[in-house]
């Protein structure tokens, strides 16, 4: 940071730069572009492709709020499949069912830090002609099978301050065609290659030098603070095991989850249901979250868009009225996690 502040120049430049590379390497693609935000990046993605009036994208209706706001900005119709019970990532057999010929691109998203089924969403979306754009803001260093998610399309990454990998905002672009990456570049930078040579309409998506040098350290500590949220969850599975009403999170077979989000499921057949459990928790010094608390497109803003094409979504209402994300980030101490699972347990027992 001081060496960025020293050397005056504070928009995009070398530390941007070394930034892209690293995050490349990890990602294990050609091409990564840094942006100025999550958000952004999924903008910037599906611009890259040409998507607007007139196309669909079918994505996840269990996601934050910027998945189906990226989509719209660009003048898309949202449409959406339900998600797999076990992980809260897109079902492949029900985008099957619901994919159409207007689908031009299919958007899973990563949540929690636990791949979707890429394996399935690939074949589907080849059989269909639909392009991958990956929604990947929780996900940083997670992996299907022997792949990283980021690199199954057009992987998108958000810096937030919340992320396993923070610069306060930004976000990162990832892809291994040429062409697309190149058009990423001049989406950010108002469609200039050279100063004042325009040659296409774009905008302001760019990363400060400041944000990516608080950037750069984070990916060498990733492996080693991955780690610990692994062993946190796991001590939190074994402790909170047998609770009647309780589901721990699983990792599916063949997947890397990096626990962005430890997600319980607290059931009907629980003590206490969902809120109740975090009203205790909270007046015991325990915080939780509730992400999400209802589909994406389930508020008032979005009814009655012609845009935004509801469909049922049992799986996805369910996770909503269940689930509650405990502590797991890389800070905790065995004390801690012991004190949570203390604290559940008195709850629900």
């Amino acid at each position: 940071m001081l060496s960025v502040l020293r050397s005056g120049r504070l928009a995009q430049g070398p530390m941007v730069e070394a930034l892209e590379r690293r995050f490349a390497e990890l990602c294990g693609v050609e091409h990564a572009v840094a942006v100025n935000s999550g958000t952004t990046a999924l903008v910037a993605a599906l611009r890259s492709l040409g998507i607007g009036p007139g196309d669909e994208v079918l994505t996840s209706p269990f996601t934050f709020v910027a998945t189906l706001n990226a989509i719209l900005e660009v003048g898309a119709t949202a449409t959406f499949a339900d998600i797999d019970p076990e992980t809260f990532t897109l079902d492949p057999a029900d985008v099957e069912r619901r994919i159409t010929s207007k689908t031009r691109v299919v958007l899973p998203v990563h949540l929690y830090g636990q791949p979707a089924d890429m394996g399935g969403l690939q074949a589907v979306a080849k059989a269909t002609g639909a392009v991958i754009v990956e929604d990947a803001a929780q996900a940083h260093a997670a992996a299907f099978g022997e792949r990283p998610v980021g690199s199954f399309g057009i992987g998108c990454f958000s810096l937030y301050a919340t992320k396993n990998i923070a610069a306060g905002e930004g976000g990162i672009v990832t892809t291994n065609n040429a062409e697309i990456a190149d058009r990423l570049r001049l989406l950010r930078n108002h469609g200039m290659r050279r100063r004042y040579e325009y040659e296409i309409q774009g905008n302001n998506y760019r990363l400060t030098e400041m944000q990516a040098a608080l950037t750069l350290p984070q990916l060498d500590r990733l492996a080693d603070s991955t780690a610990r949220r692994r062993l946190n969850a796991a001590r939190l599975s074994e402790g909170l095991d047998g609770l009647g009403g309780l589901v721990t999170p699983g990792v599916a077979a063949g997947r890397e989850h990096v626990f962005h989000q430890y997600t319980i499921r607290v059931t009907a057949e629980a003590r206490h249901n969902r809120d109740v459990l975090a009203a205790k928790l909270s007046a015991m010094g325990i915080d939780t979250g509730v992400y999400y608390p209802r589909r994406v497109h389930d508020y008032d803003c979005y009814r009655n868009q012609p845009s935004v094409v509801d469909a049922p979504t049992p799986v996805a209402d369910r996770a909503a009225a269940e689930v509650l994300s405990l502590p797991v980030h890389a800070g905790l101490t065995d004390t801690d996690v012991d004190r949570i699972v203390k604290a559940v347990r008195t709850c629900l027992q």
